[in-house]
């Protein structure tokens, strides 16, 4: 008898664990049209579903059992798909067995008017809009969907929309003044989708979390099943290491061989068969300077015809980036600092020979050294123009990181063919600085030749902004330590003075107050090296002590807006996310940190700032923002032009890719092969190899043609 029960709940057990099997393989068991390129498809197959493929959405309906998931989706985003129109006779079968349909970007859908192409959208994201999709996920949060292409309806009740927003990562002004266009809702039973959702792995939708939780979200109401986790989610663009991994001994010296290598994947040297299609793109016109990647195929240049900036921050449907293809001086010093650098650690002939290819194309070949800027008569004489497109505009910081770039470049190649050039850029820029020892943040090259030279030396400018002052201090420190020249100390110190003291009420913070305190410290270090009083190590010592203040234990530097109006517009309202150049924040405590204004220039001045005082605090900043760097240089298998770069902006809570992309120039994701990849490159081949630019560049021949050029351009 006890054999017999015993054997009767085994029988028992059985058929219920059976049961329980076939009912979870159910639930995770879908039936979908639409192309198995898809990223939705593909990561459907990584987590183990099955999946039921077939050849219109009727047949998909018409195969699936009652109560089961099926997905609708166009087989070829962005272009509208004619078979995946959605009938009432479709809905009404779906209806009939209870099936869970999401039905994404169709060409027609009873009761909505879709039009027949799609609205391609540039500033607008998502928002949430509805109250389902978790703590994580509340209303009025985030979404990056990167070149939305929306089919425009009217729909009840969205739970997402899209439309153009002012905030980090929620909505701040809400939606009641800007356009809205329903992105996912609910009709006829449906989950309706209006854009190509299903396309977040390759158009590289963000932030990570955000939307693995609204695919989560999506796929258990189509499943059935609870609390899906989504355990195989793939990015084609992703960081280095994570938050907490341990970095391998070589991770810096990688870091290293992967940026520089950066410079030739994404072929920003321009070539003679593609230079035409620069020039068609590059500004000259008139028009912005970006378009489309270069060609697929297209050769590399060797730098005799410079380097192009980068990438914009615009990333298309397919996970490409717009280039920018302004060709500008401070560009081709930085660039060629990097390539000089990188050139000497891996003993590579290649990059030392672009390297001084890219300082000869900004003094003798291109125009930014032309004119009256190559005339000793003239006022303008030995200023470097700004870009090839605006070769009259001098900006003194651009001017200063293309010497700089130059100086650092010349030091690594061990060459002294550009001493002349160098020292006429410096007293250029100097003596149409003002008596307090500022210049303001740009010059006309048409309005010094008019007002003439005592009319700007004679100026008691004030202008308390270290990003557009302050390295060139630095430069009249270095030439000063070269030549004696003593005026280059007295003015310098005049300018310093004036902005230590009115730190922080008075200084014009611009898109960061973080941008500021970077900036400085390269100044008051190397004063510290021509000068070393206290006083002056208590500058430095504020400075440093300042912007550590915001250093992350990842090593980050969290952005900070200063207080009151800063240089750019004011986001009021939704109607001004977009319009002026901006910070990658709404608000102080925002967990972002910036590669374009702060944390490249912070880790180049920090190990300068370590070097001039032997200050372990100052060693071990720049070390922990180097380690930040190292972690989170792109890589990308798919995109191999921003594989080893880094872009602006990066989330070191989420550690993600990921701010407010307002600024209209130069938004989060861009590249820059100048500014950010020039800097960095150079920093931690510096940090790598123990060495700083301070002294690396110390025995430089300069002096004695300096002193030449001092003779002649500052005579009475």
């Amino acid at each position: 008898m006890k054999t017999i029960k015993a054997t009767i709940f085994l029988w028992i057990y059985i058929l219920l664990c059976t049961g329980l099997t076939a009912h979870a393989e159910k639930g995770r068991e879908v039936y979908f049209y639409g192309n198995v390129r898809n990223d939705l498809y593909r990561l459907l197959q990584r987590e183990g579903f099955t999946i039921r493929k077939y050849s219109t959405p009727e047949a998909a309906v018409k195969a699936a059992p009652q109560g089961a998931g099926v997905l609708i989706l166009g087989s070829n985003y962005p272009q509208t798909d004619p078979v995946n129109r959605i009938t009432q006779q479709l809905l009404n079968e779906a209806n009939k067995k209870s099936l869970r349909l999401y039905i994404e970007y169709p060409a027609s859908f009873p009761g909505l008017d879709i039009p027949a192409k799609p609205l391609e959208t540039k500033f607008e994201r998502g928002v949430i809009t509805a109250d389902v999709f978790g703590g994580e996920l509340t209303p009025m949060s985030l979404l990056g969907i990167h070149n939305c292409h929306i089919l425009p309806v009217t729909a009840g009740n969205p739970l997402i929309v899209l439309a153009k927003v002012v905030g980090f990562d929620k909505a701040e002004y809400g939606l009641a003044d800007t356009k809205t266009y329903p992105l996912l809702f609910e009709q006829d039973n449906a989950l309706v989708c209006m854009t190509g959702l299903s396309n977040f792995q390759t158009g590289r939708y963000g932030p990570q979390a955000s939307m693995k939780t609204v695919w989560a979200y999506i796929l258990s109401r189509i499943t059935g099943i609870k609390n899906i986790t989504l355990n195989k989610w793939e990015e084609d663009v992703r960081p280095m290491y994570s938050r907490t991994a341990s970095l391998p001994a070589g991770a810096r010296l990688n870091s290293i061989r992967k940026g520089v290598a950066w410079f030739d994947n994404g072929r920003f040297f321009i070539h003679p068969a593609w230079k035409e299609y620069w020039l068609e793109h590059d500004g000259r016109n008139g028009t912005t300077p970006v378009g489309p990647p270069v060609p697929a195929g297209k050769p590399d240049g060797d730098g005799s015809l410079g380097i192009i900036e980068g990438h914009t921050s615009t990333i298309y449907y397919d996970g490409s980036q717009q280039y920018r293809y302004w060709m500008r001086a401070d560009v081709q010093g930085e660039a060629s600092m990097a390539l000089a650098a990188a050139g000497r650690l891996f003993n590579n002939q290649t990059y030392k020979d672009k390297s001084a290819r890219l300082i000869d194309f900004m003094f003798h070949t291109s125009n930014m050294r032309a004119g009256a800027k190559n005339d000793p008569a003239s006022p303008a004489y030995g200023l470097i123009g700004w870009a090839t497109t605006a070769a009259s505009t001098f900006y003194g910081d651009d001017n200063s990181r293309a010497i700089l770039g130059a100086i650092g470049a010349a030091s690594y190649l061990n060459k002294n063919n550009w001493d002349k050039e160098l020292a006429e850029a410096i007293m250029g820029n100097f003596r149409t600085t003002g008596k307090l020892g500022f210049r303001g943040e740009r010059l006309e090259e048409g309005n010094i030749i008019k007002n003439g030279l005592p009319f700007y030396q004679q100026r008691e400018l004030i202008h308390i902004s270290p990003h557009f002052e302050s390295w060139m201090w630095a430069c009249y420190l270095w030439l000063y330590d070269k030549t004696k020249y003593e005026p280059l100390l007295s003015q310098t110190k005049k300018a310093i003075r004036i902005t230590m003291e009115g730190y922080p009420d008075k200084w014009l913070w611009g898109s960061s107050m973080q941008t500021q305190r970077a900036r400085m410290i390269l100044p008051l270090a190397w004063l510290v090296r021509v000068e070393d009083t206290p006083e002056h190590r208590e500058w430095l010592d504020k400075m440093v002590n300042e912007i550590l203040k915001y250093q992350d234990e990842s090593g980050a530097i969290m952005e900070e807006l200063g207080k009151g109006k800063g240089m750019f517009r004011e986001l009021k309202k939704n109607e001004d996310y977009g319009s002026d150049e901006g910070s990658l924040i709404f608000r102080n405590g925002e967990k972002v940190a910036c590669m374009l204004y702060t944390c490249n220039f912070a880790v180049f001045s920090l190990n300068e700032a370590a070097a001039a005082t032997g200050d372990k605090k100052y060693r071990d900043a720049a070390n922990k923002l180097s380690d930040f760097l190292t972690r989170i240089q792109v890589q990308s298998e798919k995109h191999k032009d921003v594989d080893g770069a880094w872009f602006r902006a990066f989330d070191y809570g989420r550690w993600d890719y990921w701010a407010s992309n307002s600024d209209a120039g130069w938004g989060a994701w861009c590249t820059l092969t100048g500014w950010i990849q020039s800097w960095i490159v150079t920093t931690q081949t510096q940090i790598q190899q123990r060495e700083n630019f301070w002294d690396l560049t110390k025995n430089s021949a300069i002096g004695k043609p300096a002193n030449a050029v001092i003779e002649s351009m500052m005579r009475k």
